[in-house]
């Protein structure tokens, strides 16, 4: 029998697999979720599965859940973050879709605790601004998921402490190029330092260009 969210769940199965060719989402590492509709008033979303391959994951897969993780359709367990998902969802209403990757430059800056200020243009625009780390918590936790919340506010990418990243978006499509982005800023940023200091953003360009952030959402949620 067809889904009734078939086209939200092979959505999220497709990114997987695609994040999974470009190592931002290696083996079974890192989770994938979209906000749905609300049912009978309660809330729900589609989410990548635990412990499945990101390579080969199919729309059948993908288990949507209450956000209190009660299952409503899919045979396997949700992802062991999904309280991070919900949190994300409840705190920003902004956001439709949540990535959490496991990329090599990003997790780098995670371990190292080391946030990534403004150093290109793009990113304040795409992201909001400075890439802030969250203070380490247990994996899958609720402690989790307010720190990263905390990380992240209004912007739309947040390091993990000692974890990886979390990536949002009012799509899919637009969490995905985010996650990219900061993939790609985590390496510069690192290869920077290595060569002996990174130049910050002057800061009346940060200052116009998270202008032109907020004036972008504020245009996508008129």
């Amino acid at each position: 029998m067809t889904s009734r969210w078939q086209a939200q769940k092979s959505e999220v199965a497709e990114t997987a697999r695609r994040m999974a060719e470009q190592a931002l989402l290696p083996s079974a590492a890192g989770n994938i979720s979209v906000r749905l509709k609300p049912q009978g008033g309660r809330e729900l979303m589609a989410i990548t599965p635990l412990g499945r391959q990101n390579a080969s994951l199919t729309e059948d897969d993908v288990v949507v859940v209450y956000f209190d993780v009660e299952p409503v359709e899919g045979a396997l367990a949700p992802s062991s973050e999904s309280l991070l998902h919900v949190g994300i969802y409840r705190a920003r209403a902004d956001v439709g879709a949540v990535i959490h990757s496991h990329s090599q430059f990003a997790s780098v800056a995670a371990v190292a605790g080391t946030r990534i200020p403004p150093i290109v243009d793009e990113m304040v625009v795409a992201i909001g601004g400075a890439v802030e780390v969250s203070e380490y918590a247990f994996p899958g936790t609720q402690e989790l998921a307010d720190s990263v919340c905390r990380a992240l506010g209004e912007r739309n990418a947040a390091l993990i402490g000692n974890h990886g990243a979390v990536c949002v978006g009012r799509d899919l499509d637009e969490a995905t190029d985010v996650c990219a982005l900061t993939e790609r800023i985590a390496q510069v940023f690192v290869q920077a330092s290595l060569l002996g200091g990174v130049s910050e953003l002057p800061r009346e360009a940060v200052e116009a260009e998270r202008a032109i952030f907020r004036m972008r959402r504020g245009a996508d949620r008129a």
